[in-house]
């Protein structure tokens, strides 16, 4: 349940650990790795980056990254292409050539620092895709820092265009948009509500016409609610019409839980905010640990489990990844991890598995900023859906998992970039003192049809563009 290092790099640490040496890194360190190569990268304008979306655009493959709002030292870094200073906002970067990334635009975001500005989460559909949109047109869904969603056209991703803003609100943060249907699920402040985040599902088939269909979010946090308020969402992925379920998952690194909802009846039933019929479309929920929470939320139906082939029953299961998300640096927290559920039984999941880095493999309480889980790929391409997983996991970099088998995931391979004269410090207060160190902080990280895996650092390390090797690169039967 645990996760696996080769005992070449175990080996190294001991031996560093032995000599006395520090395990925090330094410019001009090489990256540290294992079954997994690097292939490119791109400063991305030393911003601190959140969310990745690699789309296929014609005869191009197009990465639109999100980011967090500015630091105290650099609230506005310089756009090298404008010459101007810049809030955080949304890169475009051309990875046809994976080897040499081509930074395309910068889309400023809202002013703010840190997780009050930026604009952290984006989605693309095709307007071809979109039941109602432009054929010729390609829609970019992100986050405008706390107090707005947007669409662009982003058909010409180096001169995109503003469609429409949907506005008046106290916060955002990890949305989910179906291209098939352009049913949304906006993580979202409404004003009246009395969370920090629920969702809004919203009618996107024309992009230009958002429709409102109803808000959601847990009893106790409608309008006009007494009481103790639940823990707020951080994130759903949805299934579609086809699967027809919408999993969300709530608390961020304490108190979090796995909700099941029944996507039809969340979209047809009873839309005024009352708790009965904030109940009526949830199926189950699965709590966690009070010491740990649910990030991303990611589901891999009919999963077929080699073990159980010759059983009579649960030959296939279904099953959903659960990621927590590190928040404390130093190993100031619980230890976020991430967790495999069992829902075939949707009124009874139960978990199943887990999977940390382990701590003593790299020193890693001590290399400086956060140790832990915090998001997975989301991509559901054939090429790794099923079989192998991509964590970020802050300093220990990105850890590839061998999921077959969910009732035992293994690490199969990593990858620790090195550091750079950009990267970001990372502090704690001892004695009240700050003491800060510089460290690695892989924040997210996506996949491509092709393959290839994109991390992105939120301590302004920029963006790393990796491939499988060995033994790790045989699993997705990748040549």
């Amino acid at each position: 349940m645990g996760g696996r290092v080769t005992a070449v790099c175990c080996t190294l640490v001991l031996v560093l650990l032995a000599n006395g040496a520090s395990a925090q890194q330094k410019i001009g360190d090489p990256p540290e790795a294992s079954n997994m190569r690097l292939v490119g990268t791109n400063d991305l304008q030393a911003r601190s980056a959140y969310q990745p979306t690699i789309h296929h655009q014609g005869d191009k493959w197009i990465a639109y990254i999100g980011h967090h709002g500015g630091t105290d030292d650099i609230p506005d870094p310089v756009n090298p292409m404008t010459g101007k200073a810049e809030p955080n906002g949304t890169s475009i970067v051309d990875v046809t050539d994976p080897a040499h990334p081509k930074y395309l635009r910068h889309i400023p975001g809202q002013e703010g620092r840190y997780e009050s500005g930026g604009a952290q989460m984006v989605r693309i559909c095709d307007g071809k895709d979109l039941p109602k949109g432009d054929r010729n047109a390609v829609y970019m869904l992100r986050t405008f820092g706390s107090e707005a969603h947007e669409i662009w056209n982003v058909a010409d991703p180096a001169n995109p265009v503003l469609v429409t803003r949907i506005g008046g609100l106290k916060d955002t943060h990890k949305s989910f948009w179906e291209c098939g249907t352009g049913i949304a699920f906006l993580v979202s402040g409404a004003p009246d509500w009395r969370t920090r985040r629920m969702t809004q599902v919203y009618d996107l088939s024309d992009p230009a016409q958002p429709t409102k269909i109803r808000d959601f979010g847990l009893p106790g946090q409608e309008p006009g609610a007494t009481g103790a308020v639940p823990t707020e969402l951080h994130g759903p992925i949805s299934t579609g019409p086809q699967g027809n379920r919408v999993y969300f998952g709530y608390g961020t690194n304490k108190g979090g839980f796995l909700q099941i909802v029944d996507r039809d009846k969340l979209l047809n039933g009873p839309k005024q905010p009352t708790p009965d019929n904030l109940k009526y479309p949830e199926i189950a929920r699965m709590p966690l640990s009070a010491m740990n929470g649910a990030h991303t939320v990611f589901p891999m139906p009919g999963m077929p489990i080699a073990e159980f082939a010759h059983d009579k029953d649960g030959k296939t299961r279904d099953i959903v990844m659960i990621v927590d998300e590190a928040i404390q640096n130093e190993c100031g927290e619980a230890r976020q991890m991430v967790w495999f559920a069992d829902v075939t039984t949707e009124a009874r999941p139960m978990l199943i598995s887990s999977y940390t880095v382990p701590e003593a493999s790299g020193a890693f309480c001590e290399r400086g900023g956060r140790f832990g889980s915090h998001s997975s790929n989301e991509s559901m391409a054939p090429v790794y859906y099923k079989k192998l997983a991509f964590i970020a996991f802050f300093n220990a970099g990105v850890r590839a998992l061998d999921i077959r088998d969910p009732y035992h995931p293994k690490e199969v391979g990593y990858f620790i970039p090195s550091i750079t004269a950009v990267t970001d410090k990372r502090c704690v207060t001892i004695d009240g003192k700050d003491r800060c160190k510089i460290a690695i902080q892989t924040n997210n990280v996506e996949t491509d049809e092709r393959g290839h895996i994109y991390a992105v650092d939120r301590a302004n390390t920029g963006l790393h563009i990796l491939e499988l090797t060995g033994a790790a690169r045989a699993i997705a039967g990748l040549p």
